[in-house]
């Protein structure tokens, strides 16, 4: 269990986050399905995953990935 700050803020768990490979400067897709919040690290996996349920021939993919990797080089 966790709270939300006044920010809007709230903390993942370590055991989760050590499971899931979360660390700082990882990108999380927020996703509202019903009641519930999901939250789904933007990894290369991921990406995958949900790549042609989207109708942008990989584009859009791409991107985000590229995006990703730009990222990891400026926490290196």
């Amino acid at each position: 269990m966790t709270t939300v700050t006044t920010k809007g803020q709230i903390v993942i768990p370590s055991k989760i986050r050590r499971r899931l490979n979360i660390k700082r400067g990882t990108r999380l897709y927020v996703e509202e399905k019903e009641c519930e919040i999901i939250l789904t690290p933007a990894t290369p996996t991921y990406f995958g995953r949900i790549a042609g349920t989207l109708q942008t021939k990989g584009k859009l993919s791409r991107m985000l990935l590229e995006e990703h990797a730009k990222d990891k080089e400026r926490e290196a």
